[in-house]
Protein backbone atom coordinates (compact mmCIF):
# COMPACT_ATOMS: atom_id res chain seq x y z
CA UNK A 1 0.00 0.00 0.00
CA UNK A 2 2.66 2.39 0.52
CA UNK A 3 4.51 1.33 -2.62
CA UNK A 4 0.90 2.60 -4.55
CA UNK A 5 0.68 5.76 -2.17
CA UNK A 6 3.81 6.81 -3.06
CA UNK A 7 3.27 6.26 -7.12
CA UNK A 8 0.31 8.19 -6.91
CA UNK A 9 1.62 11.30 -5.41
CA UNK A 10 4.45 11.11 -7.53
CA UNK A 11 2.03 10.61 -10.52
CA UNK A 12 0.23 13.60 -9.08
CA UNK A 13 3.38 15.80 -8.51
CA UNK A 14 5.05 15.07 -12.06
CA UNK A 15 1.76 15.73 -13.97
CA UNK A 16 1.72 19.21 -11.73
CA UNK A 17 5.28 20.40 -12.89
CA UNK A 18 4.34 18.57 -16.73
CA UNK A 19 0.73 21.37 -16.66
CA UNK A 20 3.12 24.22 -15.68
CA UNK A 21 5.65 23.43 -17.86
CA UNK A 22 2.94 23.47 -20.92
CA UNK A 23 1.56 26.49 -19.43
CA UNK A 24 4.94 28.16 -19.46
CA UNK A 25 5.70 27.31 -23.34
CA UNK A 26 2.17 28.10 -23.98
CA UNK A 27 2.58 31.76 -22.91
CA UNK A 28 6.29 31.91 -24.62
CA UNK A 29 4.68 31.28 -28.09
CA UNK A 30 1.82 33.57 -27.40
CA UNK A 31 4.50 36.55 -26.39
CA UNK A 32 6.72 35.75 -28.91
CA UNK A 33 3.59 35.72 -31.82
CA UNK A 34 2.46 39.54 -30.46
CA UNK A 35 5.92 40.82 -31.40
CA UNK A 36 6.21 39.65 -34.77
CA UNK A 37 9.30 40.81 -36.05
CA UNK A 38 9.71 43.02 -39.52
CA UNK A 39 8.19 45.95 -40.80
CA UNK A 40 5.20 47.52 -38.89
CA UNK A 41 1.88 47.00 -40.86
CA UNK A 42 0.23 50.11 -42.33
CA UNK A 43 -3.03 50.73 -40.79
CA UNK A 44 -4.54 51.04 -43.90
CA UNK A 45 -2.53 49.79 -47.19
CA UNK A 46 -2.81 49.92 -50.73
CA UNK A 47 -4.28 46.77 -52.26
CA UNK A 48 -6.13 47.74 -55.51
CA UNK A 49 -4.12 48.16 -58.79
CA UNK A 50 -5.48 49.71 -61.46
CA UNK A 51 -3.36 49.09 -64.76
CA UNK A 52 -3.44 51.36 -68.22
CA UNK A 53 -2.03 50.95 -71.35
CA UNK A 54 -0.37 53.47 -73.37
CA UNK A 55 0.89 53.70 -77.06
CA UNK A 56 4.17 54.29 -77.59
CA UNK A 57 3.37 57.98 -78.63
CA UNK A 58 1.64 58.62 -75.13
CA UNK A 59 4.34 56.08 -73.13
CA UNK A 60 7.06 58.18 -74.34
CA UNK A 61 5.06 61.09 -72.97
CA UNK A 62 4.64 59.97 -70.14
CA UNK A 63 8.31 58.95 -69.40
CA UNK A 64 9.64 62.82 -70.22
CA UNK A 65 6.75 64.02 -68.01
CA UNK A 66 8.04 61.50 -65.02
CA UNK A 67 11.84 62.31 -65.92
CA UNK A 68 10.31 65.90 -65.42
CA UNK A 69 9.16 65.56 -62.32
CA UNK A 70 12.08 64.42 -60.29
CA UNK A 71 10.09 61.69 -58.36
CA UNK A 72 11.71 58.51 -58.27
CA UNK A 73 8.75 56.50 -57.85
CA UNK A 74 6.50 55.65 -61.11
CA UNK A 75 3.46 54.77 -58.58
CA UNK A 76 3.73 57.89 -56.73
CA UNK A 77 3.79 60.37 -59.70
CA UNK A 78 1.05 58.65 -61.40
CA UNK A 79 -0.99 59.23 -57.76
CA UNK A 80 0.08 62.83 -57.91
CA UNK A 81 -1.17 63.33 -61.31
CA UNK A 82 -4.80 61.66 -60.81
CA UNK A 83 -5.48 63.14 -57.18
CA UNK A 84 -4.23 66.68 -58.91
CA UNK A 85 -1.19 66.69 -56.82
CA UNK A 86 0.92 69.45 -57.70
CA UNK A 87 4.72 68.46 -58.72
CA UNK A 88 7.66 70.83 -59.19
CA UNK A 89 9.41 70.40 -62.62
CA UNK A 90 13.41 70.95 -61.93
CA UNK A 91 15.50 71.08 -65.14
CA UNK A 92 18.70 71.03 -64.27
CA UNK A 93 21.11 72.63 -66.92
CA UNK A 94 24.95 72.66 -66.54
CA UNK A 95 25.78 75.53 -68.05
CA UNK A 96 22.90 77.67 -65.69
CA UNK A 97 24.75 75.71 -62.89
CA UNK A 98 28.09 76.82 -63.77
CA UNK A 99 26.79 80.21 -64.02
CA UNK A 100 25.51 80.15 -60.31
CA UNK A 101 28.76 78.44 -58.66
CA UNK A 102 30.75 81.72 -60.44
CA UNK A 103 28.07 84.31 -60.05
CA UNK A 104 28.35 82.92 -55.97
CA UNK A 105 32.27 83.08 -55.74
CA UNK A 106 31.39 86.59 -57.54
CA UNK A 107 30.21 88.20 -54.11
CA UNK A 108 33.48 87.01 -52.05
CA UNK A 109 35.81 88.51 -54.69
CA UNK A 110 33.88 91.97 -54.28
CA UNK A 111 34.73 91.97 -50.63
CA UNK A 112 38.11 91.02 -51.47
CA UNK A 113 38.24 94.12 -53.60
CA UNK A 114 37.02 96.18 -51.11
CA UNK A 115 39.28 95.21 -48.66
CA UNK A 116 42.08 95.47 -50.96
CA UNK A 117 41.14 99.08 -52.56
CA UNK A 118 41.12 100.63 -49.10
CA UNK A 119 44.64 99.64 -48.40
CA UNK A 120 46.06 100.92 -51.85
CA UNK A 121 44.31 104.24 -50.98
CA UNK A 122 46.08 104.45 -47.52
CA UNK A 123 49.45 103.00 -49.16
CA UNK A 124 49.49 106.08 -51.57
CA UNK A 125 48.66 108.63 -48.89
CA UNK A 126 51.77 107.33 -47.08
CA UNK A 127 54.24 106.49 -49.47
CA UNK A 128 53.87 109.41 -52.45
CA UNK A 129 53.00 113.12 -52.72
CA UNK A 130 49.45 114.11 -52.68
CA UNK A 131 49.43 114.86 -56.59
CA UNK A 132 50.72 111.68 -57.25
CA UNK A 133 48.70 109.79 -54.81
CA UNK A 134 45.42 112.13 -56.43
CA UNK A 135 46.91 111.04 -60.03
CA UNK A 136 46.79 107.22 -59.24
CA UNK A 137 43.55 107.22 -56.80
CA UNK A 138 41.85 109.15 -60.27
CA UNK A 139 42.86 106.05 -62.18
CA UNK A 140 41.84 103.09 -59.78
CA UNK A 141 38.44 105.43 -59.46
CA UNK A 142 38.16 104.77 -63.34
CA UNK A 143 38.99 101.17 -63.30
CA UNK A 144 36.60 101.20 -59.39
CA UNK A 145 33.39 102.57 -62.08
CA UNK A 146 34.27 99.42 -65.01
CA UNK A 147 33.80 97.44 -62.10
CA UNK A 148 30.06 98.57 -61.25
CA UNK A 149 29.32 98.27 -64.88
CA UNK A 150 29.92 94.36 -64.79
CA UNK A 151 28.90 94.17 -62.41
CA UNK A 152 25.31 95.61 -62.95
CA UNK A 153 25.10 93.70 -65.93
CA UNK A 154 25.91 90.74 -64.02
CA UNK A 155 23.08 91.35 -61.46
CA UNK A 156 20.94 92.40 -64.79
CA UNK A 157 21.52 88.70 -66.05
CA UNK A 158 20.72 87.00 -62.79
CA UNK A 159 17.51 88.60 -62.55
CA UNK A 160 16.70 87.43 -66.38
CA UNK A 161 17.47 83.76 -65.47
CA UNK A 162 15.34 83.77 -62.16
CA UNK A 163 12.39 85.12 -64.58
CA UNK A 164 13.02 82.61 -67.31
CA UNK A 165 13.33 79.80 -64.12
CA UNK A 166 9.98 81.18 -63.08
Amino acid sequence: MSSAGYRSTFNTEGLRLLHAKLNAMEDLISRSKQGKPGRPRKADPAKKCVMVRFTDEEYARFLTMFEKSGVHSMARFIKGQVFDKAFRVIKMDRGVTEIATILSSHNALYRKIGVNYNQVVKMLYIHFSQKKALAMLYKLENETRNLIAVSEKIFATVQKLRQNDS
